[in-house]
Formats: structure tokens, sequence, C-alpha cells
């Protein structure tokens, strides 16, 4: 499948997956004090799987769905559901902001392991972008390091691992459709979720109150997959990732307004850095295509 090059669709599509992220965090956060982690993506995936099959039969689309690089699927989904699983978990054990703020040492992640696995070029706009950005990030939150809460270790951990994911997703992306991808994504989660149930033993079912709150979970977090993929498959994954550092910000003042977590104008310091991250980042992108070849 040939490589298409379109940063700006591409930051348009992150934005997509920006808002669906922050509504998914939302979410975690109203059911995570009656649902545990393992019941919370057992529900997440099973829905998203519902979606992906209803929508690709409308659309007459199921026989893209292939299994040709199954085992890839396979590791890329055990990855993404450990990641997933932490990062829930560390949603309910520390503020939102730190979360994100940990969860966004992702695109540093990214761009070393797309410069060792996909051979994508280590530009001077990506390595000052994701620099920058990563200062934002830490001016917004300031997570306390000296202090190894569990949360802010599983938050630091989910990073890694969604940063393998991530490069694994944009090695299916030469290869295999959107469809495809979404399908053993909450396929294979599903699977791994009522495995996980089984090892749990009791099961907390979705009462009126969370029900409703699981349907937004399983929704939004396939409609933000669905984005991010939409957007690795338009521009390389060091291009792509930085421009999620936005979420921070946004997320800083949710956080602030739902659920009361301090927030002062340290956070509007820092997301002007995270949007200056991006600019330079989208920036350098372009010079870079408009450069004739030498």
């Amino acid at each position: 499948m040939p490589q298409i090059h379109r940063p700006g669709l591409a930051a348009l599509w992150m934005t997509g997956s920006i808002v669906s992220f922050s509504t998914m965090a939302v979410a975690g956060r109203y059911v995570s004090e009656v649902h545990s982690t393992f019941e919370i993506m057992a529900f997440r995936s099973l829905t998203g799987l519902v979606i992906v099959l209803a929508l690709a039969a409308a659309n007459r689309k199921l026989g893209e769905i292939r299994s040709e690089r199954l085992r890839q699927h396979f590791f890329r989904n055990l990855f993404h559901f450990t990641g997933q699983n932490l990062w829930f978990f560390a949603l309910a054990s520390i503020p939102l902001a730190q979360v994100f703020a940990l969860e966004f040492t992702t695109p540093i992640w990214v761009i070393l392991l797309g410069l060792l696995f996909l051979g994508e070029r280590l530009t001077g706009y990506r390595m000052l972008a994701a620099a920058l950005g990563f200062v934002g990030v830490l001016v917004v939150a300031r997570p306390d390091f000296g202090a190894l809460e569990p949360g802010l270790m599983t938050a630091a951990a989910s990073a890694i691992f969604f940063a393998a994911t991530i490069i694994m997703t944009k090695a299916l992306t030469r290869h295999e459709s959107i469809v495809s991808i979404l399908f053993w994504l909450t396929g294979l989660q599903s699977c791994f979720g009522l495995i996980s149930l089984v090892a749990q033993g009791s099961v907390t079912w979705p009462t009126l109150t969370t029900f409703p709150w699981l349907l937004v979970i399983g929704g939004a977090g396939l409609m933000a997959h669905y984005c991010l993929t939409t957007a690795l498959s338009l521009a390389p994954a060091s291009f792509v990732m930085p421009i999620d550092f936005t979420r921070l910000p946004l997320i800083a003042i949710v956080g602030m307004v739902l659920f009361g977590e301090k927030a002062d104008l340290m956070i509007l310091f820092g997301g002007g850095i995270i949007i200056l991250a991006n600019w330079i980042n989208i920036r350098g992108e372009s010079r870079s295509r408009q450069l004739p070849a030498v």
C-alpha cells in the first residue's frame, strides 16, 4: 500500500484523536470508582467491536479484514492492552494532568523507535518539537517524580507500551486497511479483556449510571484510534505524535472544571510552549516537503 504524505490533513485527523482521547479519559474517571481496569477495557473493546463490524458491514468493507499479519496484530494489541490497563489504573489514582504528562513521554519514545525500526529521519525540527513539547508538559503538570506512587509509575510505563503500539500501527498502515486494523484492535482486545475478567474472578456489571459512560468510552476510544491510525497513514509517526501534546492543556482545564483539580497560570504558559512545539513540527515538515531533491 503506497504511503501518502499529507501533514496538514494528518494534523486535522489528530485533532479528532485529541478530542476523542480526552472524552474517554473523562468517562474513565467517572466509572473508575465502580469498575476495575479489566472491566473497563473489556466493555470498551466489546462496544468497539460491535461498532466496527456494524459500520464495516454497512459500508461493505468486511472484505478488507485480513489475517495475513495476524502475528503483528496480536503483539500490537497485546502491547496496547497492557498500556491501556496501566493508563486506566493511573487515571483513577493521580490527577488527569499528571497522567497525561507522563503519557506524553510517548512521542519521545516514538521518535527514537521510529528511527530504529521504521527508518524515519531524525530531523532537527522533530527533535526540537519533541523536546519543547515535553518541556511544556512538565511546566503544565509539574509531576512529583520524587514520590514513586503506583499511579505515577504505571502512567510512565504506559507511555513505553503506547510508543511500541504506535510504531507497530505505523508499520501495519503500509499493508493493512484501517478497517482491518480496527477490527483486530477491538477483536483481540475483547479476547484479552474477557480472559482478564475470568482471571479476576468476580465482575461488577454495568449499572444504569455507568453503562452510558462505558458506551462513551467504547465509542470515543474507537474514534480516537480511527483518527490516530488515519493520521499515521498520512504522515510519519515522528511528525504526528508531537501534535498530541495539545491534549495536555485541554485535559488540565477539564480536570479543573469537572474534578476540581489544581490549575494556575503555569498551565497557560506550558500550553503556549506546547503550541509552539507543534507549530515548529508542522512548519519543519512542510518546509522539508518543499525543498528540491539533491
